[in-house]
């Protein structure tokens, strides 16, 4: 028992282990993260419904989407996002690797004659021939990968937009990395089964790396005929250090705001949203 403890508490490197695909590909999880994507008065697998709405609004605008536009949405989950800019008349593409919120995303589009493409796949293998004038990746899905996988990525953006094309992402800042604090915590049946449907006690460490502005809340999912591990990894940013990391992938950020429906900029903000163009 004490090694399996010892196991469960132990601290591993950042970014270690990944298994964010597991969370989306499995058919319990996946299913409730559906419900809650679809939940219009919580933040958590997508934000509320009543910003959703006003964050779109803001970006089909300020892109100018509508006929003639292409934009894609890497982590598009249900579709929350590329629904509403397809409302627009604008060609949209969006790409998961959970097959149960693409299959909501697919019939709500079907339902409403929007022209959505949606493709089954980890964003970081997804390629295609096409060039768009807008690329979004929304809800600090950029935070939760790898240094390696952030460069796989932005490589991928810089092959994928048009030369005057727009690049729209966010990121949690500094400030929301000085506000996490370690700590352990163990609950039976943790968010009503969100883990397995079987009677489970699950145990959360939440690790912080200071010197790497990155925390990490390990799941440990103990059942009575198994257990497994999930790791939820989160990287927090600096202005400087984003345009540089962009800079080096041969993007230039030309806009920042504290949201990605268009707030004005706060140095205080938890979050921080760019818009990025081809050097």
């Amino acid at each position: 028992m004490f090694a399996e403890m010892n196991t469960i508490c132990s601290r591993p490197k950042p970014f270690e282990f990944y298994t964010a695909e597991e969370l989306w590909t499995n058919e319990h999880t996946a299913q409730k993260m559906l419900e809650y994507h679809l939940n219009e008065h919580i933040d958590l697998s997508s934000r509320n419904h009543d910003f959703i709405n006003r964050s779109s609004q803001w970006i089909t605008d300020y892109c100018d989407l509508g006929p003639g536009k292409s934009v894609i949405d890497f982590g598009c989950g249900p579709g929350l996002y590329t629904y509403l800019f397809a409302k627009s008349g604008a060609d949209v593409t969006g790409v998961d690797f959970s097959q149960n919120s693409l299959a909501y995303a697919e019939n709500r589009a079907n339902e409403n004659d929007l022209n959505i493409s949606y493709f089954h796949s980890n964003y970081l293998d997804f390629d295609t021939n096409k060039k768009f004038d807008l690329i979004t990746m929304i809800m600090c899905d950029f935070c939760v990968l790898s240094p390696e996988q952030r460069s796989i990525m932005l490589k991928k953006f810089n092959k994928l937009l048009k030369d005057d094309g727009k690049l729209i992402l966010d990121f949690y800042s500094h400030n929301a990395f000085e506000k996490r604090e370690e700590a352990q915590s163990y609950e039976r049946n943790w968010m009503d089964y969100f883990w397995t449907a079987e009677e489970n006690f699950v145990f959360l460490n939440t690790f912080k790396y200071e010197s790497d502005n990155v925390t990490l809340d390990k799941y440990t999912v103990v059942t009575e005929s198994d257990s497994f591990t999930i790791y939820n990894w989160l990287q927090y940013f600096a202005v400087d250090s984003l345009r540089e990391l962009f800079d080096e992938h041969g993007l230039t950020v030309s806009e920042l705001y504290s949201d990605v429906a268009g707030t004005e900029f706060a140095a205080d903000s938890d979050e921080m949203a760019l818009v990025a163009g081809k050097k």
